[in-house]
């Protein structure tokens, strides 16, 4: 259970953390698992000799020791050959974690084999074993998502796996203590050591961190289009979840966020604003910037990104601006605020939290909202064709709820294109001129997506929901 935990952490930087990959890898965790227990019981049925079994468990810990070093420059490798996102997450699955678990099914079984005397107790004895192996299973689940991910991160949790596994392969053949095993486990120890710092000194300039819900890097590059130096947090592949300017942190690097600031076109009144999706409070900074007696409450899910943002992003103390460490749709379900206006730009990696899009989601939002309040939600989505549909279904789901929903292509791509998408919903359904006095606001406005958006699919529900299908298609 703990590399499968950690093995999600591992692909979540390449293929994000959906439905999908989650599925994909305990499919191959359990069909190499289950393939150790046919091939394990056999092995045992024609020759059960304890060192045979130690000779397993220390093979399995030569397995999880390789996924260290060969991890980043496959997956890199993988994502640049195979232009086919389900392929990429089947193939780095099977290469990573197929022969980990097949050799680590190998073990009940063989073991079993060996504890069996007598057939008047062989029932006890297979309960008792695979009660001791659910029992770790279940404590290796605890640990790993309570403790090990935020305290170790992935290297070190992989290397304690290994020590552990060669102190039980060692333990299974005391008599042979300084046996030619022996010099394998001083090897491995060794090259455990060595690794961690290497992996260690391998970062320069690259933060890479385990919070308790995502596996984070935050790195430096060029933006192509200013020359800037910026910092970036990253939680996927193509979870860029914000960015700073590092001469001067003076202005939003993603083009998408400043049509926030069209929340001040549509409702001049902005007196408390929430937020959903912290990341690098890059907008919540800008929002408290531009409203100097606006409050702000932002909710965001992981309290490690929000401690990477003071870190790394000057997010600074202030009293108008309240951090909420909360599931923003359970934030929602339970609120009994009024908000002028909601900014929604939450993501796993680069799909929208599927509670977050649906009908019952979108009524707690309208709720949430005050007569004149606005919604600014931002969605990844072409705004045609096959990859769009998870435009044209949480279009159609707004359209339920609010009375008018307007669309704004940030990026002046193809309608076929993946792209940002700026979705607005107002809760009253006054008439507004799409002109401002603002030429910073008329530049937002002329980009209204004029184009009839088909409403093809079903409303998105708590029922009913394939964000991650929708979106996994779209890439």
């Amino acid at each position: 259970m703990i590399i499968e935990i950690v093995g999600s952490r591992i692909l979540a930087p390449y293929f994000g953390v959906t439905i999908i990959s989650w599925t994909v890898l305990i499919g191959v965790i359990l069909s190499f698992l289950s393939l150790g227990y046919f091939i394990g019981g056999r092995l045992a049925d024609y020759k059960s000799k304890p060192e045979i079994l130690a000779n397993i468990i220390l093979l399995s810990a030569l397995t999880v020791f390789i996924i260290i070093p060969i991890n980043i420059p496959f997956l890199n490798l993988l994502t640049i050959k195979i232009n086919h996102n389900n392929l990429s997450v089947i193939l780095a699955s099977l290469f990573l974690f197929g022969a980990p678990s097949f050799l680590l099914g190998m073990i009940t079984p063989y073991a079993t084999k060996l504890r069996i005397v007598t057939l008047k107790s062989s029932g006890k004895i297979v309960g008792n074993l695979y009660a001791v192996s659910t029992v770790g299973s279940i404590v290796g689940t605890f640990a790993a998502g309570f403790f090990l991910i935020p305290n170790l991160g992935i290297t070190n949790i992989l290397n304690l796996i290994v020590i552990i596994l060669i102190i039980a392969s060692f333990l299974v053949q005391l008599p042979k203590l300084f046996s030619k095993k022996m010099s394998l486990i001083i090897l491995f120890i060794v090259a455990c050591v060595a690794l961690y710092f290497y992996q260690h000194k391998g970062y320069s300039g690259l933060v890479d961190v385990d919070t308790l819900y995502n596996r984070v890097w935050i790195y430096t590059e060029v933006d192509h289009s200013t020359k800037r130096l910026v910092r970036y947090l990253k939680t996927g592949p193509f979870g860029l979840q914000g960015g700073m300017f590092l001469d001067k942190d003076n202005d939003l690097v993603f083009k998408y966020q400043k049509y926030y600031r069209l929340g001040d076109f549509f409702n001049p009144n902005i007196k408390n604003a929430l937020g959903i999706g912290g990341g690098t409070y890059s907008y919540p900074k800008d929002f408290l910037k531009n409203h100097s007696k606006a409050k702000l409450d932002v909710v965001e899910i992981d309290p490690g990104i929000t401690e990477l943002a003071r870190k790394y992003f000057n997010l600074e103390n202030d009293v108008r601006l309240t951090n909420i460490v909360e599931d923003g749709r359970i934030y929602l379900n339970n609120n009994q605020k009024q908000y002028d206006a909601i900014y929604i730009d939450a993501f796993n990696t680069n799909i929208i939290p599927y509670q977050l899009t649906t009908r019952e989601a979108v009524q707690k939002i309208y709720n949430s909202l005050t007569s004149n309040g606005v919604v600014i939600v931002n969605i990844i989505s072409a705004i045609e064709g096959d990859k769009s549909k998870l435009l044209r279904s949480e279009f159609k789901t707004y359209q339920t709820v609010f009375s008018v929903v307007y669309l704004f292509q940030v990026d002046n791509k193809s309608p076929n294109a993946v792209q940002n998408i700026i979705l607005i919903g107002l809760k009253n359904n006054r008439k507004i001129n799409l002109e401002s006095g603002n030429a910073e606001f008329n530049g937002y406005l002329k980009t209204i997506v004029r184009k009839k958006i088909a409403v093809d699919l079903p409303i998105l529900s708590d029922n009913y929901a394939p964000v991650d299908y929708y979106t996994t298609i779209s890439f």
